[in-house]
């Protein structure tokens, strides 16, 4: 694409202040530029004026979810049904990795954050230990596949690299970037992060499966013949990792999805209740619940919407290729978006200032026919880092590892 035409397409959108920098540009930056600007869904656009791409809510239900008492009754099967799986070579893991650790005060990848009290002790490393107690317990290594994002691509390899990656066998790690989306201010112009960059944002943790097909690895899960991918987030240090009692009770119980739970701690809590929305799986989010759905209550006493997500999900392949035909809706989300002005100005924002779209994985499990609700210990297995102090903190989950035995 010619200056000329480039001229055109931008002044169609009325988008003209992106060639800005565009004549000061090295060839090669002009081409890098043009590569993203022809890659650019212009329909995104719309939805800042039209709102969020997602349907009127339907009619939500309560969803029973398998409890710790049924599932203890019933361990030894889901054990070994979960760990034959794992052992024949159907299950693999992805890890949703593409965030960076700016509100942990770490400029690099979340996983580098090191929370360690005495010595140096990563996320990462947390999380390559909790995988490494699966395979272990299977005798068989399972491939991990590791979403980045074009941020912190490089940084999460060399430093995985450096660091032998804790222990896990180099050759059943695979890495794949997700896609990209621009970034917009309230007029909905694209803002630029550079002369010859736009501001550019992962398109949200629903995008991790068509981020895979992008990068051709649908072939390589089929090569390896798999099955079932449990797919989780860097945040948890926690969490069990391809857990053979899950992965059993979903195979046991017939479901093509599940979704590791945790009770409310307080009918107030702001988690994600999975429930049922016109009879099918979905994820109601705090914000959308009403006053009723949330102190509704069963004779026993217990919250009727009792489980909260922990983004820990294991989804049958199969079923995953069945719903690409379907579009996951467009969330568009306000953010504080660093941006260059078109007098040459970086600007870093103390208050949201424009939006990024996300597609989110919760919106896939309204795609599955079931979706199982699988309860765990919420102090076992639930220690999310999202914040540097208070709630869900690096301090709340070091007194949690702690706990159990974790040496910081």
């Amino acid at each position: 694409m010619n200056r000329n035409e480039l001229s055109l397409l931008l002044k169609e959108h009325n988008q003209e202040h992106l060639l800005s920098y565009y004549d000061n540009l090295s060839q090669d930056d002009k081409y890098k530029l043009v590569a993203q600007i022809e890659k650019i869904d212009w329909k995104l656009i719309n939805f800042i004026h039209h709102g969020n791409q997602q349907q009127k809510s339907g009619l939500y239900a309560p969803l029973e979810g398998m409890s710790i008492e049924q599932i203890e009754s019933n361990k030894n099967l889901y054990y070994y049904l979960g760990i034959k799986a794992i052992q024949t070579g159907k299950v693999a893991a992805v890890l949703l990795a593409g965030g960076q650790g700016t509100r942990l005060g770490c400029e690099g990848p979340k996983g580098m954050v090191n929370i360690g009290l005495t010595k140096e002790v990563f996320i990462f490393q947390l999380i390559f230990n909790n995988l490494l107690d699966t395979a272990k317990a299977a005798d068989t290594w399972i491939p991990l596949y590791i979403m980045t994002s074009i941020k912190n691509n490089e940084q999460t390899i060399s430093f995985l690299k450096e660091h032998d990656f804790f222990g896990y066998p180099k050759e059943f790690v695979t890495f794949y970037i997700q896609d990209m989306t621009p970034s917009v201010d309230y007029g909905g112009k694209l803002l630029m992060e550079a002369p010859g960059q736009l501001s550019l944002s992962p398109n949200g943790n629903g995008g991790w499966f068509s981020s895979m097909i992008k990068a051709d690895l649908l072939s390589d899960l089929h090569y390896h013949k798999i099955e079932w991918i449990n797919v989780f987030s860097v945040d948890n240090v926690l969490q069990k990792i391809v857990d053979p009692y899950f992965i059993g009770a979903t195979i046991a119980t017939n479901y093509l999805s599940g979704a590791k739970v945790v009770r409310k701690s307080n009918p107030n809590e702001r988690v994600g209740v999975l429930c049922l929305e016109d009879g099918k799986p979905s994820i109601v989010e705090y914000y959308e619940m009403t006053d009723e759905m949330i102190n509704e209550r069963k004779d026993n006493g217990e919250l009727n919407y009792a489980f909260g997500v922990i983004l820990n999900y294991l989804f049958r392949l199969d079923k995953l290729e069945d719903i690409l035909k379907y579009e996951l809706p467009i969330h568009v989300v306000e953010k504080k978006i660093p941006y260059l002005s078109v007098d040459g100005k970086y600007i870093e924002p103390t208050e949201p200032n424009g939006y990024k779209f996300e597609e989110l994985v919760l919106d896939m499990i309204h795609l599955f026919d079931n979706c199982l609700p699988f309860e765990v210990i919420r102090e076992n297995e639930f220690a999310p880092i999202k914040n540097a102090t208070g709630v869900d903190s690096i301090s709340t989950a070091q007194q949690l590892l702690i706990k159990h035995g974790y040496d910081l």
